[in-house]
């Protein structure tokens, strides 16, 4: 060694530096590595990727390799680096110290520290790049690692631990999932996000958000005279209507509109060609979630459902198309009853219908009123007052500025709302 030129010395100590450096930043590129990500590009036959995959399926013979060449390289960098401060300064307390703390500061820039850093900035370049050599490595290194290991596995073995590295899951749950949908950024386009979003919102909103009040619902009274029937199909702006017959107005059945449009053209009909085509009912409880009833909808193959509460009342109509809405938001064509549910003022308030529901409040006007309570305007009203309020009356609820317009038959017909 004492014939061994300085600059050699030097490029070795470079060199090992260099070395312990690599194993650095390929150590947290590898554990920094978005697992979904790799998995993904090993599917898409991404070479790096795969190799990477494969290592971290292993991870405590991928660390033991790790670990034996960065405290290898430590070691010899150490070693190295007193050799060189004997030769330059000869021996001496003061000469191993300053060694020592050289060698450590160096140790800890170059070969920790900055290789670390960039390997959490860049754990993809990094991890792919490092695997072709690890793997390499862990190959010609397995007799090392394996013995190495049985002294870990010993250890571990004492303290009650049991690590399955091949096997583990790294499971998401559905709020992990949201974070990483709303923070994918321009990854996902917003659209997406939005609708992504609304899915999981489907589990916890219920029928009773979204349907139709039973107050608002269009039916057709088989007890009316025929001509009457025969307008109200020919001027309706659904294509499926629930029939009512009956005393206490039952809905006996649902009329496809389109199934009798020609007989309506033709003046040919009756109530028995009506309910020739009329459909049975289909009846779903109160506090279904909208996921669910999508499920429902798919398996019996409907696309309306009305909503009755425990004592078999009808409640509401829920359709197919308000749970689309819910997932991709709302679609071009709506009924004039639902366009004019809104009026925008001079002043910037709004008149709004007192049967709208806070959801759709909130989603078209952005506003915040709670959804916990009660799900339409009217209902939010009475539950502040716990009486039906003169028109006229002011108050707020959710920093917002409410006036009752309209109030008649113990309902809210109208109020204005201040944003």
């Amino acid at each position: 060694m004492d014939d061994t030129p300085l600059s050699a010395l030097f490029g070795a100590l470079v060199a090992l530096l260099a070395t312990s450096a690599f194993f650095s930043a390929a150590e947290t590129g590898l554990m920094a590595v978005n697992r979904y990500r790799l998995r993904h590009l090993a599917k898409e036959g991404h070479h790096g990727a795969r190799l990477a995959n494969s290592l971290l399926a292993k991870t405590d013979k991928l660390l033991g390799v790790i670990l034996l060449g960065s405290t290898f390289s430590v070691s010899a960098t150490t070693t190295l680096a007193t050799i060189i401060a004997v030769r330059l300064f000869g021996q001496g307390e003061l000469v191993l110290t300053f060694s020592t703390l050289s060698i450590a500061f160096s140790i800890l820039v170059f070969s920790e520290i900055s290789p670390k850093v960039i390997a959490a900035a860049y754990p993809e370049r990094i991890a792919f790049a490092s695997s072709y050599v690890l793997y390499f490595l862990l190959k010609v290194t397995q007799p090392i690692t394996w013995f190495v290991n049985l002294f870990v596995r010993a250890i571990l073995a004492i303290l009650g631990l049991k690590p399955n590295f091949s096997e583990t899951v790294h499971a998401v749950t559905m709020e992990e999932l949201r974070t990483i949908i709303t923070e994918a950024g321009n990854f996902i386009p917003k659209k997406h996000q939005s609708i992504l979003l609304n899915l999981f919102e489907l589990e916890k909103i219920t029928v009773d958000d979204v349907m139709v009040a039973h107050t608002q619902i269009e039916t057709i009274d088989f007890d009316a005279p025929i001509e009457a029937i025969a307008n109200q199909i020919a001027t309706s702006h659904h294509t499926r209507l629930p029939v009512r017959a009956g005393q206490a107005e039952e809905v006996i059945g649902v009329l496809h509109i389109r199934k009798v449009l020609h007989q309506v053209q033709s003046g040919d009909l009756t109530i028995e060609a009506l309910k020739e085509v009329m459909s049975e009912p289909y009846f779903v409880p109160m506090g279904t979630p909208l996921y669910t009833q999508l499920q429902q909808f798919q398996e019996n193959q409907q696309r309306l459902a009305l909503v009755v509460d425990e004592y078999g009342e009808l409640k509401g109509l829920v359709t197919l198309e308000d749970i689309l809405e819910e997932i991709v938001g709302e679609f071009t064509t709506q009924s004039p009853s639902i366009s004019t549910a809104f009026h925008r003022q001079n002043d910037g308030s709004w008149l709004v219908d007192g049967a709208t529901t806070l959801r759709e409040l909130n989603r078209k006007l952005k506003l915040k009123f709670p959804l916990e309570g009660p799900k339409t305007l009217n209902g939010l009203v009475l539950e502040y007052f716990e009486d039906i309020p003169e028109p006229g009356t002011s108050f707020r609820i959710a920093d917002h500025t409410l006036e009752v317009i309209q109030a008649q038959d113990k309902v809210v017909k109208s109020v204005r709302i201040v944003p």
